[in-house]
């Protein structure tokens, strides 16, 4: 099924075997008993009857063959059915990815992302994510990301606008071809000997919002460098230049958390500060300023830089 709206549809796979009932429910909850057609699979697993009877009706629901789904269609062991998601609300995020390079040859898109705008849809953030957006907004249906930013982080993103496009780009990431610097505010320490490279393991775990440092084989390499001041908020901090050389998540906040050099604005490190969704008033002071790389399909030698600048300030 094509994107709507910039969205994918969603995959449900349709378990083997039977299904038990949600926590809470009955022990004689009819969802024990084997399902007799798809529909009444999902209505059991949605708990929205009169939602799936409607994409039912609208031919909105589609087996892996392209097939609607329609009132008797019978349950597939191990099979799976398609259907779009009801969007969540979400506050409309300000700003704009904007595109820096565009190769319709190689499908290469190369995009400028502001802060607040998760890369591609996870958890309460969809339909304000760049995907999605682009998606809609190029009317490029395949667009994929081939490495990931921040939801907070600012700056140069790379995505590819074609199927086929997608795995030499993903190698060239996974092998450690794109060359990434970023730089970041924080507050100056006088006794912070620097340049520095930080080298730990890092391990981020599902229900838990900071990534924490734990004793084994480094994963996270970071080098950090003074480049220069600047002013933010009435203050003079230091601007920072940061090269990483692995990718783990939130490895730069860490690592700048870890030297008692926070990234100004970071609303999860050292410590965890709510913010209200809605509140864009405090950018993360973190930039993905420049990507170089050896095009894996092209040849060319490619440096792209971003147009935005720190201090990262409010929008809208």
């Amino acid at each position: 099924m094509p994107p709507r709206d910039g969205l994918g549809a969603a995959r449900v796979r349709m378990p083997p075997q039977q299904v038990g009932c949600p926590p809470g429910h009955p022990p004689d909850c009819p969802g024990r008993a084997p399902f007799a057609t798809v529909v009444d699979f999902l209505v059991h697993l949605s708990g929205d009857e009169e939602g799936i009877w409607g994409r039912v009706r609208a031919g909105e629901i589609r087996l892996t063959d392209g097939t609607p789904v329609g009132a008797d269609t019978p349950y597939r062991p191990g099979g799976a059915a398609y259907l779009y998601r009801d969007l969540p609300e979400e506050a409309p995020v300000p700003g704009q990815p904007t595109v820096l390079l565009r190769d319709d040859q190689t499908g290469l898109l190369i995009v400028d992302k502001p802060p607040f705008l998760a890369t591609m849809p996870r958890g309460s953030h969809v339909a304000q994510t760049v995907l999605v957006r682009l998606r809609s907004e190029l009317g490029l249906p395949d667009l994929a990301p081939v490495h990931r930013l921040d939801r907070l982080t600012s700056g140069v993103l790379l995505l590819t606008m074609r199927p086929e496009a997608r795995s030499p780009y993903q190698r060239l990431v996974q092998a450690g071809g794109l060359a990434k610097t970023y730089e970041a505010l924080a507050p100056l320490r006088g006794d912070l000997a620097l340049p520095v490279t930080v080298r730990n393991r890092l391990v981020k775990r599902r229900g838990n919002l900071q990534a924490t440092v734990e004793d084994g084989e480094p994963n996270a390499v970071t080098r950090v460098e003074l480049a220069g001041t600047a002013r933010a908020g009435g203050q003079l901090v230091g601007r920072y230049r940061l090269t990483p050389m692995t990718g783990q998540t939130h490895q730069l906040r860490v690592h700048l958390a870890g030297l008692d050099i926070p990234v100004l604005g970071d609303p999860l490190y050292p410590q965890v500060r709510p913010v209200a969704p809605g509140d864009f008033s405090t950018p993360l002071q973190l930039l993905a300023c420049a990507v170089r790389f050896t095009d894996p399909v092209s040849g060319q030698e490619r440096e792209v830089v971003s147009r935005r600048e720190l201090p990262i300030r409010p929008v809208g």
